[in-house]
């Protein structure tokens, strides 16, 4: 069943009209429905084309949060083989909002880590919606160490809220563990390339992003604090989302303008969810241009390559 965002109500009546026209058909062979359902299949295409053809930042949100695009699983799924899942941070248990392991990545050996987020409603609880605890940031910390020791590339997916804000996570020291693991991607010797497959949340998503390479889907986001939590603390009012979200400059354009995000990945029309297996396609090519960018760079030129990448953020923004 194909899940519709609020700016998308009059595409779901066209492409329903369209359903059950072709729905009678079936029941009924002598009907003949094929023109008229091919007219709002035509029509459909258009609408689709015109409501993405200028998102406004806010929906753009909407579109990374979207239920239906692919997460962290079907990439490691379709893109990487003989991936061995490597569970635990060594100190308190496992998270499951954070999966990463060994893998091959087109016959190269890697180290790819990433947020997931779950695909029903038992998947996300199993998974806390892709908002990680202390436990995960560690793991992740403890792979690319794993990664530095072994000489691999890191490979990372980003695509959370946020690490996950409970009295646990917290008494486990929260911005500790998110601290190591941004400062262990600045201190590894290996290429490290990093892909926002849909939100990027605040440190939670800085912790696996700061790499040598940052690509982002063209119809995700990153940012410092999501649309709803800046609109709460600056107007007193989450419904001001709209306005945050524009403020914020947390789409992809705006990252790519400001030096933030080094490419983005455009998506088939409509979003990642209308088709998947393109869109992970897409991202693969993107990872292996990141790590070919990298490719004959000693552990000394790829530490000095991201220092000076962060030092210069913002300049290219500046400049315009």
């Amino acid at each position: 069943m194909t899940h519709y965002l609020d700016f998308e109500k009059p595409l779901a009546e066209i492409e329903g009209k369209a359903e059950e026209l072709r729905a009678l058909a079936r029941s009924n062979a002598e009907m003949d429905v094929s023109k008229e359902a091919e007219a709002l299949d035509r029509k459909a295409r258009d609408l689709l084309k015109q409501l993405y053809g200028g998102l406004s930042a806010w929906r753009k949100c909407q579109v990374a949060r979207h239920p239906d695009r692919p997460n962290c699983k079907d990439y490691i799924e379709a893109l990487f083989r003989e991936y061995t899942p490597l569970a635990g941070d060594r100190s308190y248990g496992d998270d499951h909002a954070v999966m990463g392991g060994l893998a091959r990545f087109n016959d190269r050996p890697v180290v790819v880590i990433g947020h997931e987020k779950g695909h029903d409603t038992a998947t996300r609880l199993h998974h806390n919606f892709g908002m990680a605890r202390p436990e995960g940031y560690r793991k992740a910390a403890r792979l690319m160490d794993l990664a530095d020791r072994f000489g691999l590339p890191v490979i990372s997916l980003v695509d959370t809220p946020g690490a996950y804000p409970g009295k646990g996570a917290e008494e486990r020291g929260q911005a500790e563990a998110i601290a190591r693991s941004t400062e262990q991607c600045l201190r590894i010797g290996t290429a490290l390339v990093s892909v926002v497959i849909g939100e990027g949340g605040s440190g939670g998503a800085v912790a696996f992003a700061t790499a040598n390479r940052l690509a982002m889907l063209e119809h995700s986001v990153y940012s410092v604090i999501s649309p709803e939590g800046c609109a709460s603390i600056l107007w007193k009012n989450a419904e001001k989302m709209r306005e945050a979200a524009e403020a914020l400059r947390l789409t992809a354009q705006d990252l790519f303008q400001l030096g933030i995000a080094d490419r983005i990945i455009l998506e088939p029309v409509g979003g990642a969810q209308r088709d998947r297996d393109t869109t992970i396609t897409r991202v693969g090519t993107a990872i292996q241009e990141m790590l070919t960018e990298l490719k004959g760079m000693d552990a000394t030129e790829l530490k000095q390559d991201r220092r000076e990448k962060y030092l210069l953020i913002g300049n290219r923004g500046l400049a315009n």
